[in-house]
């Protein structure tokens, strides 16, 4: 997901349509802010994994946080990769599509960590397994987000709703998808909200657990902080005006 951000990035600021660079273009903005905010969620949530499983045997907390969040984040991120890597291959248009280019094998191996690491339902019935098996796993869990509450209006709505999905026991695997998604959803924006980044911690919380945001990439609200987020994605190596 990084690296396909960041060759959208670095594609549309060199190229140059209807007479300024594509990264200039207020519809291209979006999606690549778009882009940079799904990718560095991923990053870092993949980054509270590590860290728990790091911990993993010294501490109560973590090793069990470790367990659930594992799954999560497995079930999300590998779900989210391959439409990622798809908009960030129309960033660069036909180029983006043939084989001299980095992002077609980056797209045809955006699908395989749900293949090979277990597809989105061995993930979704782990998550509950975990939650039924090993009731620590439930008080990580709600212990890790409730460390982010008060922080934000919309996260604490879906706080305060969360825990209720999982009453009714006789539909939860039905609905498990859905649920999981907004687990991830709320630790990813639980990690963002105990940064330092408040902006980006918003517009997440506003596009992702709030709703206020279309199906595709690049329907980020017209006061998104656009431009930290693609500097950001961009780091050093590019120069983003």
């Amino acid at each position: 997901m990084r690296q396909a951000v960041v060759q959208a990035i670095h594609h549309t600021s060199q190229r140059e349509a209807f007479g300024k660079l594509l990264v200039d273009q207020p519809l291209m903005r979006n999606v690549l802010a778009d882009l940079a905010l799904e990718s560095e969620a991923a990053i870092a949530l993949t980054m509270r994994v590590a860290r728990a499983v790091e911990m993993s045997g010294k501490d109560p907390h973590e090793t069990a946080l470790a367990r659930i969040a594992t799954a999560i984040g497995k079930y999300w991120i590998c779900k989210r990769t391959p439409v990622l890597v798809n908009e960030a291959q129309e960033c660069l248009g036909g180029i983006g599509y043939v084989e001299e280019n980095i992002l077609p094998r980056l797209y045809r191996q955006a699908p395989l960590n749900s293949i090979w690491e277990g597809s989105g339902n061995v993930q979704c019935l782990d998550v509950l397994r975990a939650l039924r098996k090993e009731p620590e796993t439930w008080d990580a869990l709600f212990a890790e987000l409730q460390n982010a509450a008060g922080k934000n209006a919309h996260y604490d709505a879906e706080l305060k709703c969360l825990a209720q999905r999982f009453d009714d026991i006789e539909t939860l695997e039905f609905r498990s998808r859905y649920v999981i998604e907004r687990l991830a959803l709320m630790l990813q924006a639980s990690i963002f909200l105990l940064g330092d980044h408040t902006d980006i911690a918003t517009e997440f919380c506003r596009s992702r657990i709030a709703g206020e945001h279309g199906l595709t990439f690049g329907t980020l609200s017209p006061d998104a902080p656009v431009a930290q987020l693609i500097e950001r994605a961009a780091g050093a190596t590019i120069a983003v005006r």
